[in-house]
C-alpha cells in the first residue's frame, strides 16, 4: 500500500485558482492542502500581465451592468448570463480585497487603484471605451499570486510542492474521495484523501506549437476529469492572442494597446480601422486576431516572410514605458531584439486561453450528465480558474476577466466547499482499488523498450494543431486532423522512456503530461468539427455566420467513443434583464 495523507481539502494547483480557494478555506480552520507541481509562485498565473477588470470607476464612471454586457457581447452570446452576472457585480468586492490583502496595485495621483483601457470594454452598454482594468504596473498577475501565497502561508496552507496529481479517487456512488499524486523529488506515489478535491490545474494550450502558455499548462486536471468518465465543456473555444512574439510565444499585453500602442502592417498603414471602426485596437481578442491573420494572408504581413504585424507603442514616450509596461519592454529586449521605446514590436496571434474545460456551475461544483442528471453536482469535486467552464467566457473571453474569474469564482468555491464539509463531516471509506489505475499507469513507463520517444509524439500532436485547428478551420483540415492525432495516439502505447530512475525524472513527467495533452487534443477537434458555426474565437471558413437556431448551446465531450452532448445556453441572469444574441460589431 502507498503513503496516505488525510485532509479536509485537497487543492491541486498552486497558481490564483488555487490559492484563493485555499485561503478560504483554510481561514476557516479547515485542514488544507496545495499540490503543486512548479513552487507556487511559478505557477502560469505570475505571467498574467495587464490587469484586472472591475467596474471601480476610477478615471471614468462606470457600472457594473456595463461590464455585464460587454462580457455577453465579448461571449458572442454563449457565456452563461447569471454566471457573469455573478462574475461582474462581485468585481469590486474581489479587487478591493485583494488591495486590503497587499497587493501592490499601481495608482493614480489622487492615491486610488489605477486603471486602463482595454479591449472589448465600453461605457453605456457599447458606447465610448471604458477605463476599467485594474493593474500592477504589467505584473499583475506576478502581484496577485505572491499575495495570495503570502496569505495562504499566514493562514496555515500546507503545501506539497513538486507533487504531479495523477487521477481522482471515487467511489461506487461517484464521490470524490481525494486524488493519488507523484511526487516529483522521490519519484513516489502519494494518496491523498480529502471530502472535497478541487481543480485548480490551468489550460492546456501546449497542446498548440505556438503557445502563451508556460510548458506546465498541460491539461492535467482536464486529463484526469476524462478519464474519471466525466465530460468537458466547449473544447472547440480556445482563443488566440492577437500579439505574441513570432515563434517565441511570448505574450505582449493587451494593456500595450491599453496604453495607446497600435497595430501597423507592412504598408506602415493602422489596418484595424478596417475591422473595427470604432474600437480599433481595443476591439475584443478574436476580432483582432482574425484581422492580423488576414492582413498577413492578403500579403500585407511584416519581415521576410510576412508572417507577422508590427505594434507600436515608442509614441508615448520612454518614461511611460519604463513606469506602465516594465516587463514589456524586457521580453521584447529579450526576445523579440527590440526596445519598444525606439521601434515596433513584431507580433502575431498565438494560442493563448482556454474558455471550455470542466464544467461546474457558479459555486465551482463540477456538474455532470454522467450519473445525476444534467446540471448535477458531482459530489465532494470542485473546479476553479482556466481549467473550468462556469461559463463566463462563452465563445471568447475579454482580457483582463480571467484574473478576475479566478478571484470571484476561488472564494465562491471555497464558500460552498465549507458549507459542503460542514453538512458531510465524516469520511466515506475508500475503494479497495482507489490507487490500481494510477499505480498501473507509473509502471507501463517502466518498460525498458519501444520504439517511439515522448518529445516526438508532443511535437508531432502540436503541429496537427497548429495546422489543423488555429484561427481559421475548416471540416477538411479538422477531419485530416482527427486522423493523424488517431496515429499519434496509436503511437503512443509503444512509447518509452529510457530514464527509468526514480529521483527527479522529468522524462517519465512529460509521458505522463503527454497523457493528458492528447486527450485534450483530440476533445478540442471533435468538438471543433461538429459545430458548424463561426461563433467567437471558433472561426468555421466554411460556415461563416453565427447560427443561434442550432448552435446558442455548449459542447458536453465523454471520452469514450469521443461522445458529444449538448446543453442549453444559460441566457436567464440573477437579477436583471437577459441581453438577447444581437449582431456582434466592434
Amino acid at each position: 500500500m502507498i503513503a496516505k495523507r488525510t485532509f479536509d481539502a485537497v487543492i491541486v494547483g498552486g497558481g490564483g485558482a488555487g490559492l484563493r480557494a485555499a485561503l478560504q478555506m483554510a481561514r476557516a480552520d479547515l485542514k488544507v492542502a496545495v499540490l503543486s507541481k512548479v513552487f507556487p509562485t511559478r505557477s502560469h498565473t505570475v505571467s498574467a500581465q495587464g490587469g484586472i477588470t472591475a467596474a471601480l470607476g476610477n478615471v471614468s464612471e462606470d457600472d457594473w451592468h456595463w461590464h455585464m454586457y460587454d462580457t455577453v457581447k465579448g461571449s458572442d452570446y454563449l457565456g452563461d448570463q447569471d454566471a457573469i452576472e455573478f462574475m461582474c457585480r462581485n468585481a469590486a468586492s474581489a479587487v478591493y480585497e485583494l488591495e486590503h490583502m497587499g497587493l501592490p496595485f499601481s495608482r493614480l495621483a489622487n492615491g486610488k487603484i489605477y486603471q486602463r483601457q482595454f479591449g472589448g470594454q465600453s461605457k453605456h452598454f457599447g458606447g465610448e471605451q471604458a477605463v476599467r482594468t485594474c493593474a500592477a504596473a504589467d505584473r499583475t498577475g506576478h502581484a496577485l499570486l505572491h499575495t495570495l501565497y503570502q496569505r495562504n502561508i499566514a493562514a496555515r496552507t500546507q503545501f506539497f510542492e513538486e507533487f504531479f496529481a495523477l487521477d481522482l479517487v471515487r467511489d461506487a456512488e461517484g464521490y470524490v474521495l481525494g486524488v493519488v499524486a507523484l511526487e516529483i523529488e522521490s519519484g513516489e506515489p502519494m494518496l491523498f484523501e480529502s471530502r472535497v478535491t478541487l481543480l485548480a490545474t490551468g489550460g492546456g494550450a501546449r497542446i498548440f506549437r505556438h503557445s502563451t502558455n508556460a510548458h506546465i499548462n498541460s491539461g492535467d486536471g482536464l486529463g484526469m476529469v476524462l478519464r474519471a468518465g466525466l465530460p468537458l465543456e466547449d473544447m472547440e473555444f480556445w482563443q488566440f492572442h492577437p500579439t505574441g512574439i513570432p515563434e517565441v510565444g511570448s505574450l505582449i499585453t493587451e494593456g500595450v494597446r491599453g496604453e495607446g500602442g497600435y497595430l501597423l502592417n507592412k504598408d506602415n498603414e493602422k489596418f484595424m480601422v478596417r475591422y473595427a471602426p470604432n474600437a480599433k485596437d481595443l476591439a475584443s481578442r478574436d476580432v483582432v486576431s482574425r484581422a492580423i491573420a488576414q492582413e498577413i494572408l492578403a500579403g500585407r504581413g511584416c519581415g521576410p516572410h510576412g508572417d507577422y504585424v508590427l505594434l507600436k507603442i515608442d509614441h508615448i514616450g520612454a518614461d511611460k514605458i519604463k513606469e506602465r509596461l516594465p516587463g514589456i519592454r524586457e521580453l521584447s529586449m529579450q526576445f523579440a531584439g527590440v526596445d519598444p521605446c525606439e521601434a515596433p514590436i513584431p507580433v502575431t496571434p498565438t494560442a493563448h486561453y482556454m474558455m471550455g474545460g470542466i464544467p461546474t456551475n457558479l459555486r465551482g461544483q463540477v456538474v455532470a450528465p454522467e450519473r445525476y442528471g444534467p446540471e448535477e453536482a458531482v459530489p465532494g469535486l470542485y473546479a476553479v480558474g482556466e481549467c473550468a467552464c462556469v461559463s463566463v467566457h462563452g465563445a471568447n473571453r475579454l482580457g483582463g476577466n480571467s484574473l478576475l474569474d479566478l478571484v470571484v469564482f476561488g472564494r465562491a468555491a471555497g464558500d460552498h466547499a465549507i458549507e459542503y464539509l460542514r453538512e458531510n463531516p465524516f469520511p466515506r471509506a475508500l475503494p479497495g482499488d482507489s490507487v490500481a489505475a494510477s499505480l498501473a499507469r507509473l509502471a507501463r513507463w517502466e518498460r525498458p523498450t519501444g520504439t517511439e520517444r515522448v518529445p516526438q509524439l508532443r511535437a508531432e500532436m502540436q503541429r496537427i494543431l497548429q495546422e489543423h485547428c488555429g484561427v481559421y478551420r475548416r471540416a477538411d483540415l479538422l477531419e485530416a486532423g482527427i486522423a493523424k492525432l488517431g496515429g499519434v495516439e496509436a503511437r503512443l502505447a509503444d512509447a518509452y522512456v529510457e530514464d527509468r530512475s526514480k529521483v527527479f525524472n522529468t522524462a517519465r513527467l512529460e509521458a505522463l503530461e503527454l497523457e493528458n495533452l492528447l486527450p485534450v487534443a483530440r476533445a478540442t477537434l471533435v468538438s471543433a468539427l461538429a459545430r458548424t458555426e463561426s461563433r467567437g474565437a471558433h472561426s468555421r471558413e466554411d460556415y461563416p455566420a453565427r447560427d443561434d437556431d442550432r448552435w446558442l448551446r455548449h459542447t458536453l465531450y465523454t471520452r469514450a467513443a469521443d461522445q458529444l452532448d449538448y446543453k442549453p445556453v444559460r441566457l436567464k441572469p440573477l437579477t436583471v434583464e437577459t441581453f438577447q444574441p444581437q449582431e456582434r460589431t466592434y
